[in-house]
């Protein structure tokens, strides 16, 4: 049966789901668009509840489920990119704890304290996913990682990635326990550049916000690093930084 109304609860509920971080927290699930995004997803086994197609837009096979069809002018309403692409998945939410990560011998994650932009979130997570690193840790997190534009700036990297929610005191110990060399990015005149330091052992970089770097409660737990600058600024966004310091990683490694 095609859905062609606007009041239809089926389309209510994918709408709630696209828009409300609390709703998806509620109901355990979370819903994806687009048809990479949903390939992605399901090719690392993020279990699927429902589709939403539009065929005259997504003019591919069906995938695998239940599917309900809607008119262009509804896909049109609930998409959150528009009609670009044509399907919108509901997916089952996962759980994730901290302590379950099993950290690779030369494991080299990103931690990032309290990210705010959900956009910012995604580009991080492409970045990690794009130079190999094996785990992003966010501290008291301010952002649903299942957000829609999370997922939509990761361009669905986020199901392929280990991605973490926990608390400063959880992550310290956690990186005590598995004998990582900390880095921390204060913005002091004992850091090193980073192509100083070693990333071919277990290690780990941590990131404070935008507008006010990293807590003092990172303060000594680390070596000190930076990354060169030959510009009139002294920072750049959050994003970009990971990008550059994840390179950097992979660069060592590849040696």
């Amino acid at each position: 049966m095609l859905i062609e109304s606007f009041q239809n609860e089926k389309i209510k509920y994918v709408t709630h789901l696209l828009s409300d971080n609390r709703f998806r927290k509620k109901e355990g699930v979370f819903a994806v668009e687009g048809k990479q995004e949903n390939e992605r997803a399901q090719k690392f086994g993020f279990k699927n509840q429902e589709f939403y197609i539009a065929e005259n837009i997504f003019n591919e096979q069906l995938p695998h489920g239940k599917i309900h069809l809607v008119s262009d002018k509804v896909y049109d309403k609930i998409a959150y990119r528009g009609t670009s692409e044509g399907i919108i998945g509901v997916y089952k939410t996962p759980e994730t704890k901290l302590e379950d990560f099993k950290p690779s011998e030369n494991s080299a994650v990103i931690i990032v304290e309290s990210v705010e932009k959900p956009g910012n979130l995604g580009a991080i997570l492409r970045s990690c996913e794009a130079f190999g690193i094996e785990a992003l840790i966010i501290t008291d997190s301010r952002v649903d990682f299942f957000n829609p534009n999370v997922i939509r700036s990761s361009v669905g990297c986020l199901f392929g990635m280990n991605i973490f929610a926990s608390s400063n005191e959880k992550v310290a110990e956690f990186l005590k326990q598995n004998d990582f060399n900390v880095y921390t990015t204060f913005m002091d005149e004992s850091a090193e550049p980073i192509q100083n330091r070693n990333f071919c052992q277990k290690s780990a970089i941590i990131f404070g916000t935008e507008h006010s770097g990293l807590t003092d409660f990172w303060l000594g737990k680390g070596l000190n690093t930076i990354i060169p600058m030959a510009g009139s600024i002294d920072s750049l966004n959050l994003s970009n930084a990971v990008a550059i310091c994840s390179y950097e990683i992979l660069r060592q490694k590849m040696k």
